[in-house]
């Protein structure tokens, strides 16, 4: 085929999943199925395209993951998630050695696997999905604590997980002391190198003046990479690096941020596409079938002992340090939501790519693990948010960002806050100046039963209203707290000691 052809077939693909994305968000299934499911119908089993290339799928995989951990880093909102930070870094680095042995040593007993092989599909299922995780809870109205832990851990645990598969995939694994000391100083240089490019990068933005607002995006999105590249020459953690770096430029006052996180989403979605869509086409549907009892088993262990089982550890060691504690309820749902997505898929193509040609383990590691993430991801990922509200975690008054495309709250240091008034909430039949909020924040717009109008301090709230809440940055919190605070005792909140926190 010539040019135009493949210009074509991959311009249908993409908008074939476009329009998946709108069905996936209606049902709460994770987008990343269609995406594999469309590679399927394009491969071998399908309209007959051959991809088998697991080299070539390992190198565009981290170059994606690359891209999607950068647009989770810059999408991620600091304030949100650095009381989680302690918990979420344990996670990240105990709690994967946790998984990968409970993952490890069941597998190795009960499927007769030889320890190494069943080692590396401990260390592949490790890792949570950034993209699935996203995807999926940024839709959820979670409690912002037990939010910023999912996220921040999605964020982190790629590069120690990363390390840990290329270590069991190499001729020679190293002994315990050296690999150890090989996560360390990949994740110590990791860091390093992002701690210093995300603000180097801000000095930078702020200073000179491009001609084109366009080219903000573009210069911050390279920067990411810049991280990236520079982490893994210097023998460091790139993913690390690339997330600490957009983290920081993503959380820095720079300009144009709203528009540079707009083209990082679009970039990462289109990042998803490829991948998803990539796996689909490497995959065998007719080596599948012997994979399933096996990957099944895997994942049950996975689910049921192992992400428990790094929840609780985890929680016990934060536990020492800090006053702040999870109960079971947040165990419970940290546990069940450890999605895995395209992640997993990508590592198990390290150990394939490094495997010899007459070596079948290595394949055998991806199908299991690409039937582990189709069967669990579709369990899992629609359940979210029902087993959310059956814990008592879904917090419909939350409020939530509203996402904006023109610049001028920026400029002018302010956020807009959207808040749904639910029918258990008491703040319904208060009075807007009843809510007293701080100075510097107003009620701007009230959208009910489908029309908006700008309220007066005489307007009365109902339920199922929207409340519109301009505020500066310094006073976000503050209004945030008092309108929980409302929601929960009434307008007489403060005197019954209640404080929204």
């Amino acid at each position: 085929m010539n040019v135009d052809v493949w210009l074509l077939l991959g311009a249908g693909v993409v908008i074939a999943a476009i329009v998946a994305v709108r069905i996936a968000h209606r049902t709460g299934l994770p987008s990343l199925l269609i995406f594999l499911g469309i590679g399927l119908l394009v491969g071998e089993s399908g309209l007959g395209l051959q991809f088998e290339n697991p080299q070539l799928a390992q190198q565009i995989g981290l170059i994606a993951l690359a891209v999607i951990l950068a647009e989770g880093g810059l999408t991620t909102n600091w304030n949100h998630v650095k009381k989680a930070v302690p918990l979420a870094a344990v996670l990240a680095t105990v709690g994967v050695g946790v998984s990968i042995v409970a993952v490890a040593v069941p597998v190795h007993l009960l499927l007769r696997l030889d320890l190494r092989t069943s080692l590396i599909i401990g260390a592949v299922l490790a890792s949570t999905d950034a993209a699935a995780v996203f995807s999926v809870l940024r839709r959820l109205p979670l409690p912002r604590h037990l939010a910023g832990t999912l996220e921040a851990e999605s964020g982190f645990n790629d590069a120690p997980t990363v390390i840990a598969v290329v270590l069991l995939s190499t001729a020679r694994s190293p002994s315990l002391g050296h690999a150890l000391l090989e996560v360390v100083v990949e994740l110590t240089v990791g860091a390093a190198v992002g701690l210093a490019v995300g603000p180097l990068g801000v000095y930078a933005l702020r200073r000179i003046a491009l001609p084109v607002s366009g080219l903000y995006p573009i210069a911050v999105l390279a920067l990411a990479f810049v991280a990236y590249s520079g982490a893994v020459h210097l023998g460091g953690s790139g993913f690390l690096a690339v997330y600490l770096a957009a983290l920081i430029m993503g959380n820095s006052r720079m300009p144009h941020r709203a528009a540079t996180r707009g083209f990082a989403e679009g970039v990462a979605w289109l990042a998803q596409i490829g991948l998803f869509v990539m796996l689909g086409l490497l995959a065998s549907p007719s080596e599948m079938p012997s994979a399933i009892v096996p990957g099944l088993l895997a994942g049950l262990i996975l689910v049921a002992v192992a992400r428990p089982l790094s929840i609780v550890v985890c929680s016990f060691l934060v536990r020492i340090v800090r006053v702040d504690r999870l109960n079971w309820r947040e165990q419970a749902f940290l546990s069940w939501a450890g999605l895995r997505g395209a992640v997993p898929v990508v590592l198990a193509t390290i150990p394939w790519a490094a495997s010899t040609a007459g070596d079948g383990s290595a394949k055998l590691v991806f199908n299991e693990v690409f039937v582990i993430v189709v069967v669990y991801t579709l369990i899992q990922g629609p359940t979210l948010p029902f087993v959310a509200t059956r814990l008592g975690l879904s917090r419909v008054d939350e409020a939530q960002d509203l996402e904006v495309e023109s610049a001028p709250l920026e400029e002018l240091n302010a956020d807009l806050l959207q808040i749904k008034v639910p029918s258990t909430s008491k703040l319904q039949g208060v009075e807007i100046f009843e809510l007293r909020l701080p100075t510097d924040a107003q009620v701007t717009l009230i959208v009910r039963d489908g029309r908006t109008f700008v309220p007066t301090d005489t307007t009365r709230i109902k339920v199922d209203d929207q409340l519109l809440v301009v505020t500066t940055a310094a006073c976000r919190d503050p209004v945030e707290r008092r309108i929980r605070a409302i929601s929960r005792r009434g307008k007489l909140a403060g005197w019954f000691g209640e404080l929204g926190h």
